[in-house]
C-alpha cells in the first residue's frame, strides 16, 4: 500500500530511438549561447558567463504532439535547440570527463513567451512564466551517444511551415557540451535524467495558432510540433 497522500505525480519521460524511455528529472536551459542570438537579444557574446534558468520536468511534449498556445501572451516565440540527457551523475565534473555523463542528445524548442519575459527583465523579476509554462518544451526522439556520438558541429535549423526561420551550426555555440556541464555542475549537482537544452541560434520570431514547426539537428534527428 502507498504511503503517499495524493496519486503520485506522472513520470515525464522522453522516447528513446530503438525503444524505451528517458525519464526526465529537471530541465536546465542556457542562456545566449550562440553569439548572433547574444547580439539580437541585446547582450554581448564576449563578455558573459553561462547563466541558466530551468522548466518543470513536465513542461516536456513529445512524439509530436500539438502544443496548445499558452495562455497569458500575445508573442509565442521559438528557440531551436540541442538537448543533452545526462545519464551519470555528478558534481564539480571535470571538462574532460564531462561526455562520459552524457546518455543521450535530442532536437527541441525551448517555447518562450517572449512578452512575459521581457517584461519580468525589466522590473528585474524572474522569468519562469516566461519560460516554464504547460509544454513549452516540445523534444523529439533521444538518441543514445553510444549509438550517435557527441555532436559538437553541424546544421541546427527550424522551419515554420516550411519556411527557414532558424540555421546555424552547432559549433558556434559559446559554451560548447562539456564546458557547460562542467560550469553547471559546479552550481548543482547532474543527476541521472537531468536534461541540459543548450541555447538557440540567432532567428527567434512569434509563431501563432496553425504554425507548424519542425526542427532538425544533424546526426541527431528531429523534432516536430503544431500550434493549436
Amino acid at each position: 500500500m502507498s504511503s503517499y497522500v495524493i496519486d503520485q505525480p506522472k513520470v515525464a519521460a522522453i522516447p528513446v530511438a530503438g525503444g524505451g524511455l528517458f525519464p526526465v528529472r529537471r530541465i536546465f536551459c542556457v542562456g545566449r549561447n550562440y553569439a548572433e542570438h547574444t547580439r539580437e537579444m541585446g547582450g554581448d557574446p564576449d563578455r558573459e558567463e553561462p547563466f541558466f534558468f530551468t522548466k518543470p520536468s513536465d513542461a516536456v511534449l513529445t512524439g509530436g504532439a500539438d502544443m496548445p498556445y499558452p495562455p497569458k501572451t500575445a508573442d509565442l516565440h521559438h528557440e531551436m535547440e540541442l538537448v543533452v540527457a545526462i545519464g551519470k551523475g555528478g558534481k564539480d565534473i571535470a571538462e574532460a570527463d564531462a561526455l562520459s555523463h552524457v546518455y543521450g542528445y535530442a532536437a527541441g524548442f525551448d517555447m518562450t513567451r517572449r512578452d512575459l519575459q521581457g517584461a519580468a527583465k525589466k522590473a528585474g523579476k524572474p522569468w519562469d512564466m516566461g519560460k516554464g509554462f504547460d509544454a513549452s518544451a516540445p523534444i523529439g526522439e533521444l538518441v543514445p551517444a553510444a549509438e550517435a556520438g557527441h555532436p559538437d558541429e553541424g546544421l541546427i535549423e527550424l522551419k515554420v511551415n516550411g519556411q527557414v526561420r532558424q540555421s546555424s551550426d552547432l559549433a558556434k555555440m559559446i559554451w560548447n557540451v562539456p564546458e557547460t556541464i562542467s560550469y553547471l555542475s559546479g552550481f548543482v549537482t547532474l543527476a541521472p535524467g537531468d536534461l541540459i537544452m543548450t541555447g538557440t541560434p540567432e532567428g527567434v520570431a512569434a509563431v501563432v495558432k496553425g504554425d507548424v514547426l519542425e526542427g532538425v539537428i544533424a546526426g541527431v534527428g528531429t523534432v516536430r510540433t503544431k500550434i493549436v
